[in-house]
């Protein structure tokens, strides 16, 4: 019996030992381009692993992959494939591969604009001595907006910082610790109470321009957005309008477009920090990576369910 392919940017001694029946190449089409023999098996490929940091013309190369029965992302969002995948594949993502890097960054975005650190930056690169008086997170109210894994690993790290937290998320819920989780319905009336609003929610039709005029209109003054989500979850328009005035500050991991044009007002607007879409770009990532797709390919050879099953079939038996 003939082994089933695997394409994957990580190489077979990473992923070892993989599983009896399957045959792992290390193939990354953005790399090895259209006309190398490495790529002669496309048609083949059953199980495919899309690069994370090189651009993949996705919308030829799924098509080639006429076996294709799952794809795995490296990413949590998949907005970027999911147009491009047929209903017969099973698209899975890598839900808590990037939890704790985006959780990390997300506080480090947080705390450098509440304390002024680009300031000081700023006044370190002219040997200027620049005392402020900035605000604590301690005692102030931040609004998870989103409560997923990222979200769950982010509240665990606001923990020790004495604030208050708000939780917002698609349908209202409690945690299992009893915390209380607001749905979407709720943003109106919880927006006027935070200091900081953190966005976390994956981008949909439903999320998609979320933080909007209306949205931003409602947080309180000099309250600060922070974006670990995805650029088009914020109308970047409305957001210009409301840092240019200096009303109120943000923080983006994520901008829209990306990257964000250097003409762009936002890369001068006053209390805006912007960092380049590295939220999961940490050395977290690979040993927690290797871990999930060992684990789908283990799967995926015994024809168990697979992880992080976002769209498609739930199972994808070898036999």
């Amino acid at each position: 019996m003939s082994r089933r392919l695997v394409w994957t940017p990580l190489s077979p001694a990473e992923l070892s030992p993989t599983p009896a029946g399957l045959r792992v190449e290390q193939v990354d089409p953005g790399v090895t381009g259209a006309e190398s023999p490495a790529l002669a098996d496309i048609a083949d490929v059953e199980f495919y692993v899309p690069a994370y940091d090189t651009p993949v013309d996705l919308a030829t190369v799924l098509p080639a992959m006429t076996s294709l029965r799952v794809l795995q992302t490296q990413t949590a969002g998949v907005d970027a494939v999911q147009r491009h995948r047929s209903e017969q594949v099973t698209l899975c993502n890598a839900r808590g591969v990037h939890d704790a890097s985006t959780a990390e960054l997300a506080v480090t975005l947080l705390l450098a604009s509440l304390r002024g650190i680009p300031d000081f930056v700023r006044a370190q690169d002219d040997g200027r001595w620049a005392y402020a008086y900035r605000r604590a997170l301690a005692d102030h109210t931040v609004l998870l907006v989103g409560h997923g894994s990222i979200g769950v690993a982010l509240e665990r790290r606001l923990a020790p910082f004495e604030c208050h937290l708000l939780r917002v998320a698609r349908t209202a819920r409690q945690t299992s610790d009893g915390q209380q989780v607001h749905g979407l319905g709720d943003l109106p009336a919880l927006l006027p109470q935070a200091d900081a609003v953190v966005l976390l929610v994956p981008l949909t039709e439903d999320t998609r321009g979320l933080a909007g005029s209306d949205f931003l209109a409602a947080m309180r003054d000099q309250a600060v957005l922070v974006n670990v989500s995805r650029g088009p979850v914020v109308d970047m328009q409305a957001l210009v309008r409301e840092t240019t005035s200096g009303r109120l500050q943000a923080a983006l991991d994520v901008t829209d477009p990306e990257p964000l044009p250097p003409d762009h007002p936002l890369w001068h607007a006053p209390g805006v920090l912007i960092s380049p879409h590295v939220g999961g770009a940490t050395t977290a990532m690979s040993p927690r990576l290797r871990a999930l797709v060992r684990d789908q390919l283990d799967r995926f050879a015994a024809g168990e369910q697979l992880a992080n099953v976002v769209a498609g079939p739930l199972t994808q038996p070898l036999r």
